[in-house]
């Protein structure tokens, strides 16, 4: 066992002291090694925690007596310094266990700091593609990917119905392995939902484009327009332009507070390449007696 002198530990020369003088030693050292203030914090941190455990010795009458009789007997005038020589916390513990009986609080945190604590794994992050309908509707989806260690693994995850672009699905215990006993860390799988040739999606509105022929925009019409779920008739005002908006209320993406956002079909009017005679005859019978001009 590594006897540990107080009293130098103090900055004291001898146990021929007072109370006061202990006292005043021990704050001095306390100051001046206080981690809060020293640049060399591992250093000044033990030796902060010596200087405690002197003066919880020392200011104890009965602990001081009994530690003055084992001060004596081994240091007497031949001074030594031991205290320097510090050895694991079992060592310190049980020298401090002979003024108290009990575990100081220098011993428990020195135990504890050998201790590896559990650490929980790195969380992962990747990222899927899946269609607007399949978002829309929701569905269980299987999907390869490949794993942290270069094998492809397969996962079957949820896709909530009315997911959002760019959301999140979190798969528990799927990331990197935890170390000393910690959690796996998370796989989080983050959603791309992609757009097709019937459909784009831009928040809650759904936009899709409104095909028409001229004499359709010319005269107004009402024709057939898909939505994710069913087809609506939609009536088209006369002389509507290509590049308008129409809106179809309720019938976009939704909007995750229970409601729907709106289907907004742009028109663009389309002519025909290749005309009959008939048609020729009277596209050219229109251009007579027509005054519109576009450019004017």
């Amino acid at each position: 066992m590594i006897f540990k002198d107080y009293y130098k530990i103090l900055g004291l020369e001898n146990n021929k002291v007072t109370a006061n003088e202990i006292k005043t030693a021990y704050r001095e050292q306390a100051k001046k090694y206080h981690p809060d203030i020293n640049d060399d914090y591992k250093f000044s941190e033990e030796r902060f925690k010596d200087i405690n455990e002197a003066y919880k010795v020392l200011s104890n009458a009965a602990a001081r007596k009994k530690y003055d009789r084992t001060w004596n007997s081994r240091i007497g005038s031949k001074r030594k310094s031991e205290y320097n020589k510090r050895e694991d916390g079992t060592i310190s513990h049980n020298f401090f266990n002979m003024f108290f009986g009990g575990k100081s609080e220098t011993t428990v945190q020195e135990k504890s700091s050998h201790k590896k604590n559990p650490i929980k794994g790195e969380n992962v992050e990747t990222e899927i593609d899946i269609s607007i309908e399949e978002a829309f509707k929701g569905k269980s989806k299987k999907v390869s990917l490949r794993t942290i260690n270069g094998k492809m693994r397969t996962f079957e995850i949820k896709i909530p119905a009315g997911i959002r672009n760019g959301e999140k699905i979190r798969l528990i215990g799927q990331g990197k392995k935890g170390e000393n006993g910690g959690n796996n860390g998370d796989l989080f799988i983050k959603i791309h939902i992609k757009d097709d040739k019937k459909f784009s999606l831009r928040g809650a509105e759904l936009h899709t484009n409104l095909y028409l022929t001229p004499w359709e925009a010319a005269l107004g019409a009402r024709v057939s327009i898909d939505t994710l779920e069913d087809t609506v008739a939609l009536y088209v005002p006369q002389g509507i332009q290509s590049g308008e908006n129409v809106h179809i209320p309720g019938k976009g993406y939704k909007d995750g507070k229970g409601g729907r956002g709106d289907l907004i079909a742009e028109v663009k009017i389309m002519v025909p390449k290749k005309l009959t005679e008939e048609e020729k005859s009277v596209f050219q019978k229109l251009g007579d007696i027509s005054k519109f001009n576009p450019r004017f």
